[in-house]
């Protein structure tokens, strides 16, 4: 295996590789055990917590339950982690009769400079709010089906949630495994929940008297597509609007196949034993068991094209159990058992967790949505500037196979980020910031405005090809390091009073409250620009290819950081930024360039720990996120603050929650952020092995206290 160096070579930071296993093998004598490490971390409830809802996936397709082990209560669950079922593939877009054009929602702003750029944003009224709304929420994200049970008490009501009593869940991580255990009147009810590895379905063991008796159903639900911001992503109001089509195959197995207006689907069914599977109303029906039998199996796919050879119960579980295990036996681990400070056992919590929710939710062919697919934000859209809180912790972790999946859709969407480059004046492809599978930018005031996405794709190709050191790797993703760096080095402009290449509006930064055409050199995206040219010569010089001289001369002459009072600026523009209480939220990303991001010759150290210890001091952490206490954590280890790293992960903030499933909750509106998740893999992982010139001793992130003798096995080294 190779590693990851950067090397401060000439003030410009190069690649090159070590030989050695280092990087990859634990420091620790003691072999870490896995499946205990894993299993202490089983999530087991207790009662019905609508912010502990569980899921079972595989990173295309996932499937989230409530406390009865299937989605049988999904209103009581609505304001908490809904319960999703939803896939890569399952997207709807309402009809548009009025013949709304994106073209006609572009504004026109003109640069410093003259040159007039055109972006999508939000009109507020008329027609071109209609434009807007319609295109922000079209295509959105589709929840495929409530799968739950329909109990029946001894009076014949329907059991509601606070009927059931004794209740126990565990979600078995090593298996993937759901078992959900409870009484109903005194008499018990068990599921067993698994989600296949390979194909887009579960499947569920029901046991329980209550089933020989007939009053346990599995009852299947399919709604109309919603157009909601951040919600499960169904709607039942709208029966009419789409069509669910009953096929019997087999005595034992059906069909239902959907269309909602141009979108076709299919879910296919299959239970063992006899049983009968009949509609109970438009769009819901119903599975029964033979009456006596109380054990009931069955599983469901969905899928575009349909599948007639189903996995069963057993097959399902075979599958998931197999994939599961294989997943946790590989890559990265981090163990700290033998570490004595009580933060500890929270912190490898948390770490374990996310590493099963990012696998289940980023992981697929499609960067994620920031709350994956368990349940719809921004109408199921990704955020392209979120891809590297994502996906670049699969790199540290060995797992960039897990990071790649998603990597096609630069591919699949550059003719569209061509388009925009050139219709904007720019050269090569100006990536998209919220958009869909079809590469389509949805207007936004703000986020066609973001660039800081641009070097992302950059930074992930680097990780593979450190990982494999091959050439195919290089031919493979040549033309998108091109066409990125293009874009990248004709975005920069040169001034004419200093010289130097700046990055100017309009444009608006990753800490997103500054206006948009009044703020130029923000400091974390002048980093990242020095960082991705990089990273694109250093491709060309691994190909035999001659050096591109336009990148090399931005390179080489981008603006430094604005700097005042022996504080980096978050703008050169706003020299009173941290005088000024309305530039003190959201994002502190000013220490994004020394954190997430290597030293270079553009940072001083001293600079830097002023600044970070200036925004401990004045900032509005409630107006923060959850990728912000994970990217201050790699500020403080790279500036030799280890103390300050763990306080930053325990920052006792509300969006620095983590709930009892693992997800890392923001509030009442965004109860679940995988970005948090992601960036807690990737600070925990540079803090145990170490980055480019850190401290030459074990886990160089961690205090050298005695109390954190943390255990790896597995990782790279972070730039």
């Amino acid at each position: 295996m190779t590693t990851w160096c950067a090397l401060l070579m000439g003030g410009l930071f190069t690649f090159a590789c070590s030989d050695s296993q280092e990087s990859s093998s634990s420091p620790s004598t003691s072999q870490i055990d896995r499946f205990a490490l894993v299993n202490r971390h089983n999530v087991i409830l207790e009662n019905a917590d609508t912010l502990a809802s569980l899921s079972v996936g595989n990173g295309e397709f996932a499937y989230t339950v409530d406390v009865s082990g299937l989605q049988t209560f999904p209103e009581y669950y609505e304001k908490g982690v809904s319960l999703g079922t939803q896939s890569q593939w399952g997207w709807h877009a309402f009809p548009n009769p009025d013949n709304y054009r994106w073209e006609e929602i572009l504004r026109y702003d003109t640069s410093a400079i003259g040159q007039v750029i055109s972006f999508p944003v939000q009109w507020k009224e008329g027609r071109k709010k209609e434009v807007t709304d319609y295109f922000r929420t079209s295509p959105h994200r589709l929840h495929l089906g409530i799968i739950g049970l329909e109990i029946e008490k001894e009076d014949g009501n329907k059991v509601i949630v606070q009927d059931l009593e004794n209740i126990h869940q565990e979600l078995d991580l090593w298996k993937g495994k759901i078992t959900s255990e409870y009484t109903v009147e005194g008499k018990p009810v068990k599921v067993e929940l698994y989600g296949h590895q390979e194909k887009d379905g579960i499947a569920a063991r029901i046991t329980s008297p209550l089933v020989a008796e007939g009053k346990i159903k599995i009852k299947f639900r399919f709604p109309y597509g919603s157009d909601c911001h951040v919600c499960p992503g169904y709607d039942w109001t709208q029966e009419d609007k789409h069509e669910s089509y009953l096929e019997v195959i087999r005595p034992s197995q059906v069909r239902v196949s959907r269309t909602l207006d141009s979108t076709q689907y299919l879910t296919d069914i299959q239970w063992q034993g006899n049983g009968a599977f009949e509609s109970s109303s438009k769009h819901t029906f119903l599975l029964n068991a033979q009456e006596g039998q109380e054990t009931l199996e069955f599983s469901a796919l969905f899928s575009k094209k349909g599948e007639t050879d189903l996995p069963d119960f057993e097959s399902t579980a075979e599958s998931s159990e197999k994939g599961w295990e294989a997943f946790w036996q590989s890559g990265g681990a981090i163990d700290f058992s033998e570490c004595t400070d009580e933060r500890a056992h929270e912190l490898e919590r948390r770490v374990v967790l996310s590493q099963y929710l990012t696998k289940l939710n980023c992981a697929g062919s499609l960067p994620p949505q920031e709350t994956g697919l368990t349940m719809n934000s921004w109408y199921g859209k990704f955020h392209m500037e979120m891809h590297w809180w994502h996906g670049a912790h699969f790199g540290l972790w060995n797992r960039v196979e897990l990071m790649e999946k998603s990597l096609p859709w630069y591919f699949s969407s550059l003719e569209k980020a061509r388009a925009t480059a050139e219709r904007q004046g720019f050269d090569g492809a100006r990536w998209q910031k919220m958009t869909d599978p079809y590469g389509d930018e949805s207007p936004s005031s703000v986020a066609s405005y973001l660039i800081w996405q641009q070097p992302h794709i950059l930074y992930f190709v680097e990780q593979l090809y450190q990982a494999r050191q091959d050439r195919a790797t290089l031919e493979k993703y040549e033309e998108i390091v091109t066409e990125t760096a293009d874009f990248m080095a004709s975005f920069a402009k040169k001034s004419d009073k200093d010289g130097k290449y700046h990055l100017i509006a309009p444009l608006i930064p990753a800490q997103e409250l500054f206006p948009a055409n009044a703020t130029d050199d923000p400091p974390f995206e002048l980093a990242y620009w020095h960082f991705g040219l990089n990273v694109a010569l250093e491709w060309q010089k691994r190909m035999g290819m001659e050096e591109n001289a336009r990148w090399r001369e931005v390179l080489d002459n981008l603006a430094p950081l604005a700097i005042k009072d022996s504080l980096y600026l978050p703008s050169s523009t706003h020299p009173r930024a941290y005088e000024d209480d309305f530039y003190l939220h959201d994002h502190p990303v000013v220490l994004g360039a020394y954190g997430m991001l290597p030293k270079t010759d553009m940072i001083d150290t001293t600079i830097m720990k002023n600044t970070l210890e200036k925004i401990l001091q004045i900032w509005n952490w409630e107006t923060t996120w959850g990728w912000d206490y994970p990217m201050m954590a790699m500020n403080a280890a790279r500036l030799n603050m280890p103390e300050t790293a763990l306080d930053a992960l325990f920052m006792g903030e509300e969006k620095n929650t983590y709930l009892p499933n693992g997800h890392n909750y923001q509030d009442k509106r965004l109860r679940i952020y995988l970005p948090g998740n992601g960036g807690l893999l990737t600070t925990v992982a540079m803090m145990a092995v170490g980055w480019e010139g850190a401290p030459d001793r074990p886990n160089p992130g961690f205090p050298d206290n005695g109390k954190w003798n943390v255990k790896w096995d597995g990782l790279r080294k972070m730039p």
